[in-house]
């Protein structure tokens, strides 16, 4: 059993334990967190609350998640927040109709030797795996990310609800009344109450871009709060393309082309005016392109000349950016 209270996040996959949980990721995540990001997390961790993250695209905010679930061993549940979310989506869903599906399969066989106490398997989501009986409402309730999280009773899960600002306004203040005291909800169709235990309650992560503004700010008290910065530094690309390499066991470019497509990156980052900045996952996409797309590397030389850049499609995701790149490059 681990204790979220002993839990520390030190961005180093060679800590994670030999007990992880099934459901942690099983690959480590190239990620360099700064001596901030990495206070802020286990403050998150130590205080029990949310830790909000916001900053440009392709920053680094959502990969956080996967690093401190793979470090700690932990399972990771992953929200993907849409317009349309309500909180009760991560909680649960309610399969009413596969309810009354039953209901009508029963009558036309004619068989009533279901129990309502029947005891068959559950999946992780809380859903029964066969045999179902609609006499029974537990069988028909899937737990969200959330939900999963607070059936935890050996270790907390990470919770990843990613891009909560696409949500409806009233979204994030509904959330306030599950990730706080008492941090438990309620199936009003089965009249179960879940509640997290009070050693392992989750690890949440908040993505924002701030599409629809500042979110209320009750729910903003209730969270810890870090702004991610962009890594526009050379030494700290240099050493986020050392790890992915090294975590992905490939063989890295040269040293001189890592250096020339880094400067070029970051010129284009810093004064390109784009209107969608590329992140660190298209910045390895695109190193990745100029090491082996062809049968040989980039050359170096070419690539310190261009004035249009080289497998641009990977950099620029807007018409506009687009059209400019032949000023800006």
């Amino acid at each position: 059993m681990i204790s979220s209270q002993r839990l520390i996040f030190e961005d180093n996959p060679d800590n994670r334990p030999r007990d992880a949980h099934k459901n942690s990721p099983d690959q480590p995540e190239p990620y360099i967190a700064s001596e901030a990001l990495k206070k802020a997390v286990n403050l998150s961790i130590y205080l029990r609350r949310p830790l909000l993250l916001e900053g440009d695209a392709g920053c680094g905010k959502t990969r956080l998640a996967s690093a401190i679930a793979y470090e700690l061993g932990l399972p990771l549940y992953r929200w993907d927040v849409r317009s349309s979310t309500k909180a009760q989506d991560g909680l649960y869903e309610y399969d009413a109709i596969l309810r009354l599906h039953d209901v009508e399969v029963q009558k036309l066989n004619k068989a009533s030797k279901y129990s309502a106490h029947s005891n068959n398997d559950e999946n992780e989501e809380g859903m029964i795996l066969q045999n179902r009986n609609p006499g029974n409402p537990k069988h028909y309730r899937k737990f969200g990310p959330l939900g999963k999280a607070f059936r935890m009773s050996d270790r907390p899960a990470v919770v990843l609800i990613d891009e909560i600002d696409k949500a409806d306004l009233d979204f994030p203040n509904d959330l306030l009344t599950v990730l706080d005291d008492p941090w438990e909800f309620t199936i009003r169709e089965t009249g179960e109450t879940v509640k997290a235990h009070k050693d392992y309650k989750p690890i949440v992560i908040i993505t924002s871009n701030k599409e629809k503004g500042n979110l209320p700010s009750p729910f903003l008290r209730r969270c810890l709060y870090h702004y991610v910065d962009f890594p526009n530094d050379t030494e700290l690309l240099k050493r986020i393309v050392e790890q992915h390499y090294e975590i992905h066991k490939e063989n890295a470019p040269p040293a001189t082309l890592i250096d020339t497509a880094i400067d070029r990156f970051l010129t284009l980052w810093t004064t390109g005016g784009l209107f969608k900045k590329p992140g660190t996952s298209e910045f390895l996409d695109w190193l990745r392109a100029l090491h082996k797309f062809e049968s040989k590397p980039y050359k170096v030389t070419q690539l310190k000349q261009d004035i249009v850049l080289p497998y641009r499609e990977l950099l620029f995701k807007r018409q506009d950016d687009w059209k400019n790149s032949t000023k800006v490059s």
